[in-house]
């Protein structure tokens, strides 16, 4: 016999509950249990987003380590590249002397030979041949000199009449032709330019004097100061635009840090907020069973709405990278830990494409309408509405999880259950087939197609209890 009373405040007195209270009272549990499951309703949406939190976080943290990266690579580059232009300036420096020398000696030699060449004039003692009258009008012309003319050539004459004359090339270019010197005197002409030339390159000296050497080892000696601090100035520069960068990428990874962490206090905060609320569901589904035990039914009416408030806690879909403030934490594992680091998740597979496309194609063109076959009115539409729920149910599990921001597995099971309806539709497209005897066949293919189904809603039903999903590889 049911016992309809309640204890009073003191314990003591049993007072008697009509049925109205009794059901009032279990009503009013029954909606407290109502209420808190719809706030816990909220939770998995709360570990979605928590998991693209991390997953952003992540990418931050890689963007910021790859900038930095390169930022570094791109200073050591630079750096590299002028210490070897210096390098190479720095090695040239012995063969630069050598050219120094060379070309200071080539510049004293050529102006002790024009020295010696103004010094030697034209005199009728040295010219053999020449009077007083030809050495003055070689002076009327500017030339005086051994150093005023360089040779003599045969050309026409300036007039174009009387054939080729003799001109004589003045050292500023020009050339000229005096009357009376032609091939007869240009010979000794030439002859005496060239003997005072080897007399003059002769006694030029043949080695820079210690003064010049000692000018041109000054000016090495200064530019390999030069490139020296400048590689000294480079290496200083590479060292400061590193540590410049470090600065920068600790700067980042501090804010980074602080917002992360933040991030995972509220986060937690969230958590222990859900834990709280399934303690008090367990605390309110006793206190319901209590109550039914002590007042046994309570009506009909109540009986569904109990049934469902004594339903199970579904699992918290929690992170195992972000465990739950009321869980053990195993300090071994956390030790030296400053933060968890998250995981980008793994991704739907691509190959879901298929079975898509497949099924979608199903929808346009049915099953055992190809060729001259002509499938019954109820094939036709049957065979469409399912090829179209299986599109639109693949559609729904695959594209939130292939997307980077909120990757995921496929549920498990839903490979069987997908192979099972390709199975289904071809037993289907086999049964309208009446030129082909594939009865039998087209048997055995339903039966294997419906224990594939039972065997992927099992699986995917056990799995969904168990908060466990697993990614399958498409079968159809």
């Amino acid at each position: 016999m049911t016992d309809r009373t309640t204890p009073t405040l003191d314990g003591i007195t049993p007072v008697p509950q009509s049925p109205a209270g009794i059901r009032a009272g279990r009503r009013r549990i029954i909606e407290s249990i109502r209420a808190l499951r719809r706030l816990l309703n909220k939770r998995g949406a709360f570990e979605t987003a928590d998991r693209r939190r991390l997953n952003r976080e992540a990418r931050d943290r890689d963007r910021a380590e790859t900038a930095h990266t390169g930022e570094l690579h791109r200073i050591e580059a630079q750096r590299a590249r002028q210490q070897h232009s210096l390098t190479l300036d720095l090695n040239s420096l012995d063969g630069k002397r050598e050219q120094q020398e060379t070309q200071a000696l080539a510049v004293l030699r050529r102006g002790f030979i024009e020295r010696r060449l103004r010094n030697t004039p034209l005199t009728v003692s040295e010219l053999n041949g020449f009077g007083t009258g030809l050495i003055r009008d070689l002076a009327a012309q500017g030339i005086r000199t051994a150093a005023d003319f360089t040779g003599v050539t045969w050309d026409r004459s300036p007039n174009g009449e009387g054939g080729n004359v003799l001109y004589i090339h003045r050292a500023d270019g020009h050339r000229i032709h005096v009357n009376g010197i032609g091939q007869h005197r240009g010979r000794p002409l030439t002859e005496w330019r060239q003997a005072a030339l080897a007399r003059a390159e002769a006694r030029a000296p043949h080695t820079l004097p210690p003064d010049e050497r000692h000018r041109v080892s000054e000016i090495i000696e200064a530019e390999r100061t030069r490139l020296r601090e400048e590689s000294a100035k480079a290496t200083r520069a590479a060292e400061t635009a590193r540590a410049e960068a470090d600065r920068h990428h600790a700067e980042a990874l501090e804010r980074l840090t602080t917002t992360e962490r933040d991030a995972a206090r509220l986060a937690a905060e969230r958590r222990a907020e859900f834990d709280t609320m399934a303690e008090q569901l367990l605390a309110l589904q006793r206190e319901l069973s209590a109550h039914i035990d002590r007042h046994g039914d309570a009506g009909l009416r109540v009986r569904r709405a109990q049934r469902r408030a004594l339903r199970p806690i579904p699992a918290a879909p929690t992170l195992s990278a972000v465990p739950s403030p009321r869980s053990p934490v195993d300090p071994a594992r956390t030790a030296g830990v400053a933060a968890p680091s998250p995981s980008l998740g793994d991704r739907a597979r691509l190959g879901w494409l298929l079975p898509i496309l497949y099924f979608g194609f199903t929808t346009v063109v049915g099953v055992g309408e190809l060729g001259d076959n002509t499938a019954p009115l109820a094939v036709m539409i049957a065979s469409r509405l399912l090829a179209l729920a299986i599109t639109l149910e693949l559609l729904r599990l695959w594209l939130p999880r292939v997307r980077r921001r909120s990757p995921g597995p496929m549920p498990a099971g839903i490979g069987w259950q997908s192979t099972g309806v390709f199975l289904t539709l071809a037993a289907a497209g086999m049964f309208a087939d009446e030129k082909s005897d594939v009865f039998a066949a087209a048997c055995a293919v339903s039966v294997l197609a419906a224990l594939l189904l039972l065997a992927g809603t099992g699986h995917r039903i056990g799995k969904a209890q168990g908060g466990q999903d697993t990614d399958t590889t498409p079968s159809a």
